[in-house]
């Protein structure tokens, strides 16, 4: 006889992750609801996919996702490990299809928590239009695990032709963001701390594959594309430096941060440009298609408040360099360290 889970008050055992009875009704009645799928019926260990369209190639990327605490203002753990995943195969140009999810429960984790997470998670995929088809979980001992761990790969199509490479970024080409840098950094901190302010900060936590679609129909030649999650917009352009072998030059006064994230910054003497971002992408596109990509990207509702930034230069040393307001130039260098760990 199958025992119902009490979920309104009953928490996560260690026979949840031992792969008998216990695990399996914890699958059959918090997960498999959520997800529920013709591929997800299967029961096996993988899922059995259809091929893409001829001519089109897979991508696939993976993610995972520790952010503390599992709930924030704008969105919660499960559908950052969504949007996480699906922006990454987005980012290279490919429409995502497929998801598989991996869960690490501590505990003494409230199955109310844990369904709350779950369903999140599904309304995101739904959102997203993608699938999850396969996952696993694991239980780790109280004290050990920080309440969930989620990890997620994702599979996407990608269309014949090129497809933006971090490696691609031409002198010339014009910097793009596609809007406010560091709300979600910052939306994890002021929860974590405690923290409140006048205007409260929200996670940007979003999927962005529909805006990316947009972009790339829009005859711009697209040579880059990137969202700049841990260590923000600095470390993704020095990323991008490096790859393409180049410079970048970025004018500080185009760059786009919301008052109340650049009071909490100054507050805390941090640098929005170094704080972790989750709804915002970076396109790189030649000078003479730079126009049509920012209208494109600012019809958008995910891209209202984009701006070109900047412009990629020649450069051995693949410096980013950032034009202050005061008219003097500073270098945007790497991290040593993380200054907001565990936010994504």
């Amino acid at each position: 006889m199958s025992i119902t889970l009490d979920v309104r008050h009953g928490r996560v055992e260690m026979s949840h992750g031992s792969g008998g009875r216990a695990a399996a009704q914890l699958i059959e009645q918090v997960f498999v609801p959520a997800f529920d799928n013709e591929f997800l019926r299967q029961g096996d260990d993988g899922a059995v996919l259809p091929a893409p369209a001829p001519g089109h190639r897979l991508v696939m990327a993976t993610d995972a996702h520790v952010v503390s605490p599992l709930f924030f203002p704008g969105g919660d753990i499960g559908g950052l490990a969504v949007h996480g995943t699906v922006n990454d195969v987005a980012m290279m140009g490919a429409q995502p299809l497929w998801l598989s999810a991996s869960f690490v429960l501590e505990e003494g984790l409230p199955l109310a928590d844990l369904q709350r997470i779950v369903r999140s998670m599904a309304q995101a995929a739904r959102a997203a239009g993608v699938t999850v088809v396969c996952g696993d979980t694991k239980v780790v001992e109280r004290g050990k695990g920080d309440g969930v761990y989620i990890a997620t790969t994702g599979v996407g199509q990608l269309p014949p032709g090129a497809a933006p490479s971090g490696a691609a970024a031409r002198a010339g080409d014009a910097i793009l963001v596609s809007g406010t840098l560091g709300d979600h950094g910052m939306a994890i901190l002021s929860q974590r701390e405690g923290l409140s302010f006048d205007a409260p900060i929200q996670s940007d936590s979003a999927a962005l594959h529909g805006l990316v679609a947009d972009l790339l129909a829009s005859g711009a030649a697209i040579h880059t594309l990137r969202d700049p999650t841990r260590g923000g917009l600095a470390t993704t352009l020095n990323e991008i430096a490096r790859q393409s072998r180049v410079g970048m030059l970025i004018e500080e006064a185009q760059i786009p941060v919301q008052p109340a994230v650049a009071a909490a910054c100054e507050f805390l003497g941090l640098d929005p440009l170094y704080i972790a971002n989750e709804g915002k992408l970076v396109a790189i596109c030649p000078a003479d298609d730079a126009e049509r990509a920012l209208a494109v990207l600012r019809a958008h509702p995910l891209g209202r408040d984009a701006a070109i930034i900047g412009r990629v230069v020649n450069d051995d040393r693949c410096f980013v360099e950032l034009h202050t307001r005061f008219g003097g130039r500073r270098l945007l260098d790497w991290l040593n360290g993380d200054p907001l760990p565990r936010i994504c």
